[in-house]
C-alpha cells in the first residue's frame, strides 16, 4: 500500500481507502462487513470512511465494532454529517452549530472512539451561514474530537471560501470529496484547480461507477440480479445512470485495454483516477472479502500517457464534465 498527504497537512493516508457506503448495516450482515474490514486491513489499507446518513447511523456503529481491539493511532477512520441520521426533526439536518455539535458526539458514541482523524460537510448548507458552519468546525478541532475538516461536493467557490474562513480560524480544510471515475470527470475543470490552489485533496468515491465499471453490466442484456443497479436505493441510481447500450459497449471496449495492462476492468477504473495528483485516495468499497484483496491491487499502479488516451478514445462523448453538475451548485440540487 502507498500512502499520500491529505491536503497540504502532514496526514498521510492509504491510496485506497475503505468505505461503508451503501453496504453495512444494510446490504451486508455485519459479520461479512467485519470480514471485510479485516480484508482491508490485511491489505495495508488505514483510511476508513463512513457517514452518520448511511443506514441511518448504523454504518458507523458496524465500523467502531469492526475497527475494536486496532491501534487507533494507526487508523484514519473519516465521516460526514449533514443529513438527518435517524430522526429527523427541524434540527436534525444541515451545517448549523447546534448540528455539528450534536452530530458528532453522536457519531463518536456510533464509532467507539474519542476523534475522527477528517470530518466533512456531507454537503454545502445553503440555509446556514458559512461561518457559522466553520466557527463550529473550529469549536470541534479546538476540543480535539477532529483533527482535520473537510467537505464533500462542493463547488470551486464554495470551496475557496470555507477555505478563507478556515485560514482566518487556524483549523486544517484539507480535503473534498466528490464522485470521480472515467465516466464522470465534472470536478477536472474547476474543482480540481481551485483544490490545488488552496491546498485541499479529492477523496474520491464511485471510482467504479457503482460496479459499472468492472463490465459485469452487459449491452442489451438484463439487469444482474443482485447487482447495485438492480437495488432500489444509494448507489443504484449512479449506476442506473450508465445503464446505456452505447454506454455499456464502450465500458466492454475497455477490457482489452485493461489487460493489456495486467489488470482488471475495475483494478484499471480506481487506477485512472489515482494518475490525478489532486486525489489523494479512492474510496472502494466491498460485499465480500476478495473483492477487497483484488481492487487494492490498483494501488501503486502507473498507467503511461499512451493508454490513457486511449481510454479517452474509447469513452468519447460518454464521459461527463460538466462542472454544473457538482451536487450543491445550487439549493434545489440539495
Amino acid at each position: 500500500m502507498e500512502f499520500r498527504n491529505l491536503g497540504r497537512s502532514g496526514l498521510k493516508i492509504s491510496e485506497i481507502a475503505y468505505g461503508n457506503w451503501i453496504t453495512h448495516g444494510s446490504q451486508i450482515a455485519d459479520d461479512a462487513a467485519t470480514a471485510c474490514v479485516r480484508a482491508a486491513l490485511d491489505a495495508g489499507i488505514t483510511t476508513f470512511d463512513t457517514a452518520d446518513v448511511y443506514a441511518a447511523g448504523r454504518a458507523e456503529e458496524v465500523l467502531g465494532r469492526a475497527l475494536a481491539g486496532q491501534r487507533r493511532e494507526s487508523l484514519e477512520i473519516f465521516t460526514k454529517l449533514f443529513w438527518p441520521a435517524g430522526h429527523d426533526g427541524p434540527n436534525d439536518r444541515g451545517l448549523s452549530r447546534k448540528h455539528v455539535h450534536e452530530a458528532i458526539n453522536a457519531s463518536l458514541r456510533r464509532l467507539g472512539t474519542d476523534y475522527v482523524d477528517l470530518y466533512q460537510a456531507h454537503r454545502y448548507d445553503h440555509g446556514t451561514p458559512l461561518e457559522e458552519t466553520m466557527e463550529a468546525f473550529a469549536d470541534l478541532v479546538r476540543a480535539g474530537k477532529v483533527l482535520y475538516i473537510g467537505v464533500s461536493e462542493w463547488t470551486a467557490d464554495q470551496i475557496r471560501a470555507g477555505h478563507a474562513l478556515a485560514r482566518e480560524l487556524k483549523i486544517p480544510f484539507v480535503s473534498n470529496q466528490p464522485e470521480y471515475s472515467m465516466l464522470w470527470r465534472v470536478i477536472e475543470s474547476e474543482v480540481v484547480p481551485a483544490s490545488e490552489d488552496v491546498g485541499v485533496s479529492q477523496v474520491v468515491f464511485s471510482p467504479i461507477a457503482q460496479g459499472v465499471l468492472t463490465g459485469k453490466y452487459q449491452p442489451g442484456q438484463p439487469i444482474p440480479e443482485g447487482s447495485r443497479a438492480a437495488l432500489t436505493s444509494g448507489g443504484s441510481d449512479i449506476a442506473r445512470r450508465w445503464l446505456t447500450d452505447d454506454v455499456l459497449t464502450r465500458v466492454q471496449r475497455l477490457v482489452p485495454l485493461a489487460e493489456q495492462a495486467g489488470l482488471s476492468l475495475a483494478q484499471l477504473a480506481i487506477a485512472w483516477v489515482l494518475q490525478n495528483r489532486n486525489v489523494a485516495t479512492a474510496i472502494i468499497g466491498a460485499s465480500r472479502p476478495e473483492q477487497v484483496a483484488e481492487n487494492v491491487k490498483a494501488g501503486g499502479v502507473r498507467l503511461d500517457a499512451d493508454l490513457l488516451a486511449a481510454i479517452d478514445e474509447v469513452l468519447g462523448d460518454a464521459v461527463v464534465r460538466d462542472p454544473e453538475l457538482t451536487a450543491t451548485r445550487s439549493p434545489s440540487s440539495r
